[in-house]
Formats: C-alpha cells, structure tokens, sequence
C-alpha cells in the first residue's frame, strides 16, 4: 500500500471511530478514544506531505541505483511501520467496538502509546527536512558549525522519548527481534535499579535482568524508566550493563548455540619493539613499538579461534603466550592430526562503543565464522575507555595486526591473505589500522569488512542519527558518551560522580595519568608550532629506526589540540563537496605517509572531498525537488510548522555533551574525516550496514567517498535489524541471515578471483 492511500485510510478509520465514540455518552474512556482517533487523523494528514517530500529527495542520497538506502529513506520506513500498525489497530477497534469482548482501556493505552510515537515521528520527519533544506544533495551530515550543531542537539535532546521504550519498543524492527528487545529493555531498568542503590554499581549482577516484575507488566512505567537511565546515567553504568554478557554462565549459555572449535586461546602479547619489512623495499624495516599512550608499555590480548587445530597453532613458542582464562584442566582426549596451515588470517576487532566487552562477548559468531570460513581469526581485546581513551585502542590494535602478520606462522596461517574485519567500533578501528599500516610502510591488509561501523565520531546530525531517538539498542545520548569517553574528555559531573568508584589509588593512577598526558600534548604542540614557524617541511626519508620510543601516528594528533577543520569543520562541507579531484594531483603519495609521523594531524578542509554534484546542479535539484530559497529560509526560522508542538521529555535536561572534543575531529578517530589520499590506501572494502541503524549514513557517506575515489567498495544494507545483529546471530532467521552476508563478503576478499576462462 503506497503512503497516500495509507494515510487516507487510516484518516476514514479515525473518523468513523471518533463519530461512534463521541456519541457512547459522557464517559471518560469514550472520550478519551474521541480524542486518541482525532489526533491520529491530525498527525497522519500532518505527517504524510512530509515524509512525500523526503521520499522524492531519498534517491539523491543512495550510493547507487542498486544499493537503496540512507537516512531519509529509514526515517520514511519506519514511520510507515508506525501508520501501518494504527491502521491496523483502527481496523480493529472499528470491527469490535461492539463486542462485549471490546477491551477498551487495553486498546485505549495502545493507541495512546503510538499516537504519541507518529507525533514524535512527524517531528523528526520536520528535523530531517530542516537538515535537506540546509546540506547539499548528497551530503548527509549537518553542515551548520560547532554553534549551530550544539542549537539543533539540544532541541533534538528535548523531546520525549519513553513513548518508543514502553508499548511500541522495536516496532520498526522485525517481529522475531522484539521479545529479545522487551526482555532487554527489562533488564535494563531492573539494573538500573540496582546500580543506583549501589551508586558504584559493586555487587550487580547477572540475577538482576530477573527482577522487573513490575517493569514488565506496566509498558508505560518501563518506557518512563528507561528514558531517565538513558539521559542521566553515564558511561560507568552502561560498561557495567554490557559486560554483563561477560558473566561465565551467560557466556557458557551463548556458546551453547555456537559451533564447537577445536582451538580458542587467550594469548598476552609481550610489549616488545620489533622489525617489519617496508613493502615499498622489502630489505628495509621500520620498528613497531608496543602500545605507549596513557599507561605505557603494557601487554596486548588476543584470542586465537581455529575450528581445526593447525600447524604451529599448539607449537611451544605459542603455548608461551597462553593466558589462563580459569581453572586449569587436564585434557585426555587423543591429540588429533595437525591440519595444514591456512593461506588466510582473518583479524577482529570487536564492538561495545569503545568502552565495553571483550573477544569473549563475541566468541559465539567468531566460531561460526572460524567453521564456516575454515580459517584462523585472532580478535583483539584492546584496552577500553574512559580508563584508556584515544589513541591506546588503535596502538594495541595496530600492535596485534603487525605481531600477527610476522607471526602468522604460529597461529596457522601463511598470511597469504588477510583481512581485517569488526562491528561498530571494531569497524572504526578496521579503517584506522589501516590507515596506521600504510603510514608506517608495512603490509596493508588485503580487504576489510566493516559491519556497521562508526565512520563519524563528531557530534553532527544526520537523518539516520535522528533514528537514536527511539532505538533501544543506541541511544544518542549513550553514543555521545561512548564517543566522550574515547576522546578522554568526560565532563566533570562524570568524574566527581566516580570518584567514590575509583578509590584513592584509582584517582591518584588517573590523575598522573592525565598529568602526562598533558605534558606530553603540550610539548608536541610547542614542537609543531615551532616547526610551522621556522617553515620546517618533513623529510621524504622513513624515521630512523634506532628511534626506540617512536611516537603513535594517533598520538601525534594530539599535537593539534585545534584541528585545522576548527569548529566549522562541517559548515565548510559545502566548498569541500563542490571541489573536484584535479586539486589533489600533488597530494603527498604513499611514501610520504611514513615519513615524520609527528607532523602528521587532522586532515585539512581542502584534503577533504565528497564528490557531490557541481554548483550549476543545485539550482536545477532545488527546482525539481522544492527546496527554493523561501522554504531554506523558513525552514532556519523554525523547524516545525505553526500549530504542531511535539512531546517534551519530563526527566530534565539530558546529560551529554553538545559540543565535541577537537580530537573526534583527527581521522584516525572519524575516519569519514579523512583526506583523499589516505583514503586511496585503503584496500577493497565491503560494508554491512542496517537500514534502521543510527549509523546507517557512517557507512553510506563513507562508500559514496571511496566509490568517488575509483577505490573498490560494496555496501548492502539489511532491513528491519538493529544495531549489533551480529551478536544476535542465532535469535532469528533474520539475524542468521545477514550474519551470513558478513561471512560472504569477508569469503570475498580471502577468496582470490579465479581466472576467467576466455
């Protein structure tokens, strides 16, 4: 059914339905069914020219004619599903209202609960208009500055949100998922209760998910609950809550379901430099130092999965590395035969926003993967934040990618190919490795698949990110903590709140911390002002290589606390877009990356290029689409038309930050941010997003910048799943199914191209 004739079907239903209930006399349920009908009837006739106007635009958004989806169109989705279940509903109210059997209040409460969802919704169809009448087609961030940005955020933070966590929770989403979301959402406020009795979160645990009674049998206390947790509980809570997975019946419970591997081995890396080989002139070699920043030198931890046992894989010098994970036990089954080693290796980063879970969180699908690819994965447990923030993640990751290239041998590969894949985070991280890999000159990765990743940590709207209004699973304000938390800038009501957590020696340990820290970033910057003053240029020769504590290409963007993109890094997009690639003809090649790592900052506003459509194409869009410069001008003085005023929230104003740290600006953090020439070293890249994913235009803006450079790029997006399919692989057939697109496209890159026959 197409959205017109929905809409002046649910408006016929409404009608009748408030005309029979206004005439049932003066009774409180009657009335209030009058007037749930006649606001549905006003919001679904507000709502539909709307969501007309951004469907007629969706298109110019789209990486291609074959690949579908953005924003726009998400937002369209999802407020169809939303029209289409009160359709649904008034259908029914219509064909019972007589029975004797009728529930009204039940039915009442429903209608109620997404009456006020489609106001939310025809709200964020204003704010997704408000953002095509102020970008340029084609680009799916908000253009406005730092000022701007900070005005839409907090208008956007303001408006209620309980609605979508109560009776309508995951009704964008497919049926299978939404048991799993309500059990979840449960979960959720009965931990919050317990965390906030316990104010440190000490002596939570698994038992609490069990404990909602009341949670689960009143939607709209539940909804209300899970809204204040959202806003005003900080990062602490939320690491604590999704390390929940990490209990060992939880874990043994999820590694039931997953296939049985014959190898997974926790190894610690020793923080010792070692030589690579450069691929420019394999006779020459560049150090890799061991992870430096915040704590200094200190052990990197893998997990090595194998559904057979390979050679090297059980050999003395790996045996060395094996951290116990429990109980040690006596193994007396016959040792099996040694399988060949792979010609592949496949290196996981894992999810969990930067702050949360582990290799173990993700063990079940990795089995899968290990089974149904028949290669060794190693997945890194890098250190998380706040306790370890930008860039200690990217050095342990970059550390464990290169120990595992040279010592491929031992994990029973020969690293004939590799590839790099994650999820969410461990996306972001996928791209910055590689970025680190061609700046210090060693081997690139043969591919990378990314599943749903975080391309764009800076704090900028876009139509998909107005989806984190009613997501469950990735809330804005828990995703701007997340992000926060990662740049090392928690905000002060953060810390003052933890301090009881950390203890003395906690607070000591952060404080010397970030003492260095500080240090360190304002010698760089001393350094690199001095640099730029006396017109010093970088050398085109690598480091020397008896440099022994050779700074991070992540940390030496700290240098520039105020990154070149400054706070109008956005505002600019509109000249970056409108360039074309004959400015980077004399761009530094590939050679250049390696040299003086400690110059190298955020990208800059001219390196930056989206590709879009030339100046003399915007009037000729504007035209067919509708935007003149009269609805630009309206659309600035206020987003929602006269007369329509959404639901606000009443938990008070939300914790977050508006404005972001200038690190989450760098591209080693927004890899999206990143100048064309490091994008060009990218390897083929497959991306796996989810149509109804907040971070659906990461992925999208992302490929459309690659596909514009000539580099190798796909992108599918999934329908109807949430953020984190891939640890929901075994819930439902959906989930199975785009689980198995991730092992598709990461088969494609291991596979090499067989030769065509002529």
């Amino acid at each position: 059914m197409d959205l017109r004739t929905m809409t002046q079907s649910l408006v016929t239903l409404a009608e009748d339905n408030m005309a029979f209930f206004s005439s049932q006399g003066p009774g409180e349920t009657a009335r209030r069914l009058t007037n749930v009908f006649a606001g549905v009837r006003e919001q679904a006739l507000g709502l539909e020219p709307a969501l007309v106007r951004l469907l007629g635009v969706a298109h110019l958004f789209d990486l291609d004619p074959e690949t579908p989806g953005n924003g726009y169109r998400s937002l369209v989705h999802t407020a169809r599903c939303c029209l289409a279940h009160l359709l649904h509903k008034s259908r029914y109210v219509a064909s019972n209202r007589r029975s004797i059997f009728f529930r009204a209040s039940h039915n009442l409460a429903e209608l109620e609960a997404y009456l006020a969802a489609i106001t939310q919704l025809r709200a964020l169809a204003y704010y997704a208009q408000h953002l095509l009448a102020t970008n340029q087609p084609g680009v799916l961030f908000f253009e406005g500055d730092e000022r701007l940005t900070a005005e839409f955020l907090r208008e956007y933070v303001t408006l209620h949100k309980g609605c979508f966590y109560g009776r309508c929770l995951g009704f964008q989403f497919t049926p299978a998922i939404r048991p799993f979301l309500q059990t979840i959402s449960i979960g959720l406020v009965s931990f919050g209760e317990h965390y906030k009795r316990n104010e440190t979160g000490l002596g939570v645990t698994a038992s609490s998910l069990f404990t909602g009674g009341r949670f689960a049998i009143d939607p709209e206390l539940r909804g209300a609950e899970f809204e204040r947790i959202i806003q005003n509980l900080d990062v602490h809570f939320w690491k604590a809550f999704w390390n929940i997975t990490e209990i060992e019946v939880l874990s043994s419970l999820a590694n039931m379901t997953s296939a049985t591997v014959k190898v997974s081995r926790l190894l610690s890396l020793p923080p010792e430099p070692f030589e690579m080989p450069l691929t420019s002139d394999p006779k020459l070699t560049v150090t890799i130092s061991p992870p430096l920043a915040h704590t200094g030198p200190g052990p990197v931890l893998i997990r090595l999965i194998s559904y057979e046992l390979r050679e090297g894989q059980d050999s003395e010098a790996l045996s060395s590395l094996v951290k116990s994970e429990g109980p040690w036990s006596l193994d007396l089954r016959p040792r099996p035969q040694h399988a060949p080693r792979s010609q592949s290796l496949v290196v996981h980063f894992h999810g969990g926003g930067f702050v949360a879970q582990t290799s173990k969180s993700h063990e079940p699908y990795l089995k899968i993967w290990a089974q149904e690819l028949g290669v060794p994965i190693i997945s890194i447990d890098y250190s998380l934040a706040p306790e370890a923030p930008f860039p200690r993640a990217l050095e342990e990751c970059f550390y464990a990618y290169c120990w595992a290239v040279k010592h491929c041998a031992l994990l029973g590969s020969t690293g004939e190919q590799i590839c790099l894949a994650g999820d969410s985070a461990g996306g972001n991280l996928c791209f910055t490795v590689s970025f680190r890999a061609a700046a210090y000159g060693v081997r690139v990765p043969d591919g990378i698949m990314a599943a749903y990743p975080a391309t764009m940590l800076q704090t900028a709207a876009s139509p998909s990110r107005l989806l984190s209004l009613m997501d469950p699973l990735l809330p804005l304000s828990v995703l701007s903590k997340c992000v926060t938390a990662y740049a090392g800038a928690e905000t002060e009501e953060d810390s003052s709140s933890n301090q009881k957590a950390l203890g003395m020696m906690g607070i000591m340990r952060r404080d010397t911390s970030l003492l260095l820290r500080d240090l360190r970033v304002g010698a760089s910057s001393w350094l690199n002002s001095f640099l730029e003053l006396s017109g010093h240029k970088s050398q085109k020769k690598p480091v020397p290589l008896s440099e022994p504590m050779r700074r991070s290409v992540s940390e030496a963007a700290l240098a520039q606390l105020e990154s070149p993109l400054g706070t109008d890094s956005l505002k600019t997009l509109k000249d970056l877009c409108l360039k074309g690639s004959s400015e980077l003809s004399d761009t530094p090649k590939m050679a250049e990356m390696s040299q003086s790592l400690e110059t190298l900052g955020p990208s800059k506003p001219s390196d930056v290029n989206f590709f879009l459509p030339p100046e003399d194409a915007l009037e000729e869009v504007e035209a067919k689409e509708g935007l003149s410069a009269m609805d630009k001008g309206r659309s600035n003085r206020g987003t929602f038309p006269e007369g329509f005023h959404p639901r606000r929230s009443s938990q008070g104003p939300t914790q977050m930050p508006l404005y972001s740290a200038p690190i989450v600006k760098n591209p080693f953090m927004s890899p999206l941010l990143a100048p064309d020439y490091m994008l060009k070293t990218l390897p083929p890249v497959h991306f796996v997003a989810c149509a109804l994913d907040p971070m659906l235009d990461d992925s999208v803006m992302f490929a459309r910048r690659l596909r514009a450079l000539g580099q190798p790029v796909t992108l599918r997006v999934v329908e109807d799943l949430p953020h984190g399919f891939l640890s929901l692989a075994s819930l439902c057939r959906e989930t199975r199914q785009a689980a198995q697109l991730c092992v598709e496209r990461i088969r494609l890159i291991l596979t090499p191209l067989a030769t065509p026959k002529p």
